[in-house]
């Protein structure tokens, strides 16, 4: 049985981590790379580095922050923000990234999920789906969750997978930051749509909520922030308590 990964996941603005709740009132949680060499020698077996304001701002991730992480880690890490062509993807896999996280630009041109899957392979191409309740409909949101858009989540889900995705890494707005636990029906529904791994992301708080994300969400990954970032929930604990509810998790 493949092992379920739990994902620190470090939102960037302007070089530092913060976290917020509902994506908003965001508060400063620390160095990025300080954090990424903590996490690594910790426990977490991948990291995932966003950049939440690339797209509202129109600039770049910061390559040279991917190059100084590269440096410090060696466990796979995944970049997103502000990435819409081949040659952004280039440079930050060259600066050492294993992954890139593509949401807003997908959404606005869905053809470059193919012509990134076709250049770097399907196994570095990651698109992040945000998404909250609209009048009982999972809706997609964009430009770290300012923009409403028509489509539903689970439609474009498989579209994503269909254009050579090879990972879905699905945040549930409504549980962002409230550490009320993840969205595990929507999930769970998402996981048997699709047949490529999906990380669960939004409203982690307890160990429970982890594996209920596994259990019940049948997630392949479950990516958290603030519960790490401040020390409510260590990773190592995390797994052990995770491997005695009989999850399979690598220690």
């Amino acid at each position: 049985m493949l092992t379920k990964r739990i994902v620190p996941c470090l939102d960037i603005k302007n070089g530092r981590t913060v976290k917020g709740v509902n994506f908003v009132n965001l508060i400063d949680a620390g160095d990025p790379v300080e954090l990424a060499k903590e996490y690594a020698t910790h426990g977490a077996d991948e990291l995932v580095f966003l950049d939440i304001s690339a797209t509202q701002e129109a600039r770049k991730t910061t390559k040279d922050m991917v190059l100084k992480v590269a440096e410090q880690v060696n466990i796979p890490f995944t970049v997103g923000g502000g990435i819409s062509s081949i040659e952004d993807v280039s440079i930050l896999l060259k600066n050492g990234a294993d992954k890139v996280s593509v949401n807003s630009s997908a959404v606005k041109r869905p053809q470059l999920i193919n012509e990134l899957s076709e250049k770097f392979g399907s196994q570095c191409i990651v698109v992040a789906i945000d998404a909250k309740q609209v009048n009982d409909e999972w809706k997609v949101h964009l430009a770290g969750g300012t923009i409403e858009t028509e489509l539903n989540l689970f439609d474009w889900a498989q579209e994503v997978e269909q254009r050579g995705a090879g990972e879905i890494l699905f945040t549930s707005m409504d549980h962002d930051g409230t550490k009320n636990g993840f969205a595990n029906e929507a999930l769970a529904k998402l996981s048997k749509m699709v047949n490529i791994p999906i990380i669960a992301s939004g409203g982690a708080g307890s160990i429970q909520h982890f594996s209920d994300a596994f259990t019940k969400g049948k997630a392949d990954a479950a990516l958290a922030a603030s519960v790490f970032h401040f020390g409510e929930i260590e990773i190592i604990q995390l797994k052990k308590e995770l491997l005695k509810l009989n999850i399979p998790v690598r220690l």
